[in-house]
């Protein structure tokens, strides 16, 4: 397993400009990940790598209550792009 980016890789990731999502902190190393509507679209995880700090992005499933893992990306833009592209 992967270990959880330590205190000083987890800073608040920072997002595109043009993006529309806001992220709003939700517990060390992650994040909620927030549409204009103000729906919580997903969450993004820091996870520490060898070759830096990758993004997870994370759903919760309803039916099942609880989380489900979309992918890891090298970009928290990313990670955000396939959230809002899933909802």
């Amino acid at each position: 397993m992967t270990p959880l980016a330590t205190a000083d890789t987890a800073a608040s990731p920072r997002l595109s400009p043009a993006a529309p999502e806001r992220l709003s902190p939700a517990a060390p190393s992650l994040w909620r990940v927030v549409a204009p509507s103000g729906l919580i679209i997903g969450h993004l995880q820091s996870i520490a790598d060898a070759a830096g700090v990758r993004y997870r992005a994370r759903r919760f499933r309803s039916s099942s209550r609880s989380f489900v893992d979309v992918g890891d990306f090298w970009s928290a833009d990313d990670a955000v792009t396939c959230l809002r592209s899933a909802t």
